[in-house]
Order: C-alpha cells, then structure tokens, then sequence
C-alpha cells in the first residue's frame, strides 16, 4: 500500500492491468473484480486513484513509463465512451459500497479508539478513491444518486475522529495530493491517551 513506500513501477503494472480488464468488467455484476494473484481489485476508482499518482509524478518517471500512462488513459477514455451508461453505474456502485465500508469503520471508531487510529490507512485510501469517484462521474449523475450529500456527511463525521498529522503515505506522494482538498490525508485518529477525537 501507499504508507509503506511508493512504487511507480508497481503501481503502473497495476494501473496496465486494470486497464486491460475493464471490458467485460465495466458491464458485468461485481463491484471488486480480479485481475490475478497479489494484485488489488479492479475497480474504477481504484484505476483512477493509480492514474492521478502517475500523472502527478509525471516529471520523474521515465519517457517509456510516461508512454504507458499515456496508453492507459486513452485506453480508459476509450472505454467510457463506448460504455457510457454502464461505466457511470459503475462507479455509482463502488462509490456507494465504499461509502458504506466507511461508515462500517466510523462504528469500529466509536467502539475502539485503538482499532480506530489503527486501521485508518485503508480508509484514507477509501476516501481518497471516493475523490476520484466522484470527480469522474458525469455531472448529471450525481444530483440523482445523492452521493454528494452522503459524502459530505460521512467526512463531517470523519472529521470528529480525526486531528491534524503529517502527511499519512509516502512523502512522495506528497505533492499529488494539495492538502486543502485531501485534508484527510493530512489527519488521522489519536491512539488512546493521545488527545481525544471531538464529540
């Protein structure tokens, strides 16, 4: 994962390999789809959360990786347009389940601070691909499925849990993501005895 040190090179295989799967994916039932051994599911927003890191470390990668990034957005965009409606449902779907899969661990929170503090890694990840999500949904989708809203309240709630950090993944990471917009990547919940989340 991000936390434990970034790697372009993993991160492009992945982004490669999500890409070239996303037809039957994008059209079939499953929200978390396989890609093959020790790989992370495919999802969209997962593709998405790999494309900014890629994007935004741009300058330091080099001529052939930037190559494939450029051949994996197209590849993308070439999807969507062919699956419109499908690829917008899509990602309705996983931002819905990762918003659920949020709210699950604000109730760890509440019950078990330690766990809280500890296990909020993955959900800074988690919300950070519901940036992407949300981002990349069409404009018209979004009034409809409501997710603006529910975003906004699961981050009201996040925001009681957590208090201002360092940067939670790797420093190199640091400049993909401006702290005003991902605020929660700047925070994380206190260990027990450190200074309590507000009520």
């Amino acid at each position: 994962m991000s936390e434990q040190g970034y790697s372009v090179e993993r991160e492009l295989k992945e982004a490669v390999e999500m890409v070239s799967a996303l037809v039957p994916y994008v059209y079939e039932d499953v929200v978390y789809g396989k890609i093959g051994m020790n790989m992370p599911p495919l999802t969209i927003g997962n593709l998405l959360f790999r494309l900014r890191r890629l994007k935004g470390l741009r300058d330091q990668i080099s001529v052939l990786q930037a190559s494939a990034v450029d051949q994996v957005e197209i590849q993308l965009e070439l999807t969507r347009k062919e699956w419109g409606v499908a690829y917008s449902k899509k990602m309705i779907r996983e931002a819905e389940v990762r918003l659920r899969e949020l709210n699950a661990y604000f109730g760890e929170c509440k019950d078990d601070p330690r766990l809280c503090a500890n296990a909020y890694l993955p959900e800074a990840q988690r919300r950070t691909i519901l940036h992407e999500l949300l981002e990349a949904i069409p404009y018209g989708d979004l009034p409809q499925s409501g997710l603006e809203t529910k975003v906004k309240s699961a981050d009201s709630t996040l925001r009681r849990y957590v208090r201002p950090s360092k940067f939670v993944w790797s420093v190199a990471l640091r400049d993909v993501y401006p702290q005003q917009t991902f605020w929660w990547l700047y925070s994380r919940p206190p260990q027990p005895g450190e200074d309590e989340p507000r009520d």
